[in-house]
């Protein structure tokens, strides 16, 4: 074939391809929610910041409505704005919205497994099984609220090291809520120079960063081409492997010393589990199910957690006459000779409300973990198709101005009636909704009001920075889960 030929024929192939490309798009788009007209294979992802789609979807918002559809590369994701689309979708519908999306990245690393991203019964019978071992059946004699309550003695007691002199908090908060969740799935604690311990959260941390850049949203967005090119997210794979091979050496340790009768924590708990299933045919309670599933619980709990921690420190010296009233209000009711208690939060109505604005102002999950449609539903009036990935977007609810005055200043009275009583409102969403919200949820409210109360009963918060000049919101350009380095300073009641 001559030259000529040869670049007739790509010219006819490459137009061929085209007008594929775009039919395929307008069909796969037919009557679906509205949204900007997508680019053959690359979708929308010229259109949107990439380093910052929250902001970039409720942008679109204001032209599509609160149900729009963007493509991101060829994954058709469905955008759900506002607390009335999240909750019709995830309450009111939660069958036909509740399974978990096929993120490329998270399927690459986890294969399926675990409870995160998994769906059907073995969904199902993960969940049952992890929700009702953190609620504290079968778990030994000690709760999680002790747990929290033993490392929230050890933070306060290395924090008093510190004190006197500025230091940023990230390190040790971090620290203090991984070994929380080392307790309760490993029995143990590690102390805060521990290599291996100290080597964990740096995986878990390399992941997180790389998860939310434009290397995870590019994996994401173009699977079958990133996957094979150079670059960061073969260092979180290559870090997921080191940390699976860590997981299951402690799953071998328990082996060997269990007893059936005295659990002692997560681990004991599944492998009792996997004992009684083993004559079940249908059975989901394997090695790779338990490994993968105690990864999801380290990342769905380390970093929410202690970033809420450290920005409740931040928000707190940012507005210190909240910090007094907080202050005033535990001196009341826990004094300075015994441990905050889970109990003593519904005699705090003030700090609750305190906490729950940090909770709503912190964000720590603006887009949560995507969701798909488990069978094709009509949401709305349009057609979703079975195995949509649907967005569900936290920060447009946490920040609902139908829902909360003055939705992007902290203010706790958005959780006090007019007789300074706390309570709830239904917009309050940050752990999600539905069948798939966050399993965790009672650990992660319980850590952040024992570990603050604690800090706050044995500490004043001092910061070289002028209250007003304290900027808490995130930092530009990080898909709003980066939050500004800042120090403080701790001072002994």
């Amino acid at each position: 074939m001559d030259f000529g030929a040869t670049v007739i024929l790509t010219l006819v192939l490459s137009v061929t391809w085209l007008i594929f490309s775009i039919r395929r798009t307008y069909k796969r788009r037919k009557n679906l929610p509205p949204g900007p007209t997508p680019l053959p294979f690359l979708g929308n992802v010229l259109q949107l910041n990439r380093k910052d789609l929250p902001k970039s979807f409720i942008q679109l918002a204001k032209v599509y409505g609160d149900v729009f559809t963007v493509h991101l590369g060829s994954r058709t994701v469905v955008i759900l704005h506002g607390y009335e689309a999240v909750k019709e979708a995830l309450v009111e519908n939660s069958e036909a919205f509740g399974d978990r999306a096929k993120v490329p990245g998270a399927q690459i690393v986890f294969k399926g497994y675990g409870v995160m991203i998994s769906n059907g019964e073995r969904w199902k019978q993960l969940r049952r099984f992890s929700l009702t071992t953190l609620r504290n059946f079968g778990m030994g004699k000690r709760s999680v609220e002790e747990r929290i309550q033993e490392e929230s003695l050890c933070l306060t007691e290395v924090l008093r090291s510190q004190a006197g002199s500025p230091f940023d908090p990230t390190y040790l908060v971090t620290l203090a809520v991984s070994n929380v969740i080392c307790s309760i799935v490993f029995g143990q604690r590690f102390d805060y120079d521990d290599e291996n311990f100290l080597g964990l959260l740096a995986m878990l941390k390399a992941s997180f960063r790389i998860r939310n850049s434009i290397a995870g949203l590019l994996l994401n967005s173009f699977p079958k081409i990133i996957h094979h090119l150079p670059g960061p997210h073969h260092e979180v794979i290559r870090s997921f492997q080191t940390l699976q091979d860590f997981v299951m050496d402690k799953v071998k340790e328990h082996e060997k010393t269990l007893d059936q009768n005295s659990p002692r924590d997560f681990i004991d708990c599944y492998l009792i589990k996997k004992k009684e299933e083993k004559d079940n045919p249908d059975t989901e309670f394997n090695y790779q199910n338990l490994v993968a599933t105690l990864i999801n619980i380290f990342l769905a709990g380390t970093e929410t957690s202690s970033t809420t921690i450290r920005l409740s420190l931040r928000i707190l010296l940012k507005y210190p006459d909240v910090l007094a009233k907080v202050q005033e209000e535990i001196d009341q009711v826990i004094g300075q000779n015994r441990c905050p208690s889970v109990e003593d939060r519904s005699k705090m109505p003030y700090t609750d409300a305190v906490i729950h604005e940090i909770h709503r102002m912190a964000d720590v999950l603006p887009m949560s973990v995507p969701h798909a449609t488990a069978h094709t539903t009509i949401f709305r009036g349009y057609t979703i198709p079975k195995g949509t990935t649907v967005f569900p977007l936290l920060t447009s609810v946490l920040k609902d101005p139908k829902h909360f005055q003055n939705p992007y200043e902290f203010n706790p009275q958005h959780f006090l009636d007019e007789n300074g009583r706390f309570y709830k409102k239904e917009a309050f969403m940050p752990f999600s909704a539905g069948k798939r919200m966050c399993l965790g949820e009672g650990m992660a409210r319980m850590e952040v009001f024992l570990f603050i109360t604690s800090i706050l009963q044995r500490f004043n918060l001092k910061s070289d920075e002028d209250p007003s000049d304290i900027d808490i919101t995130p930092l530009p350009n990080s898909n709003s889960t980066i939050h500004r380095f800042f120090e403080m300073c701790l001072v002994p009641r």
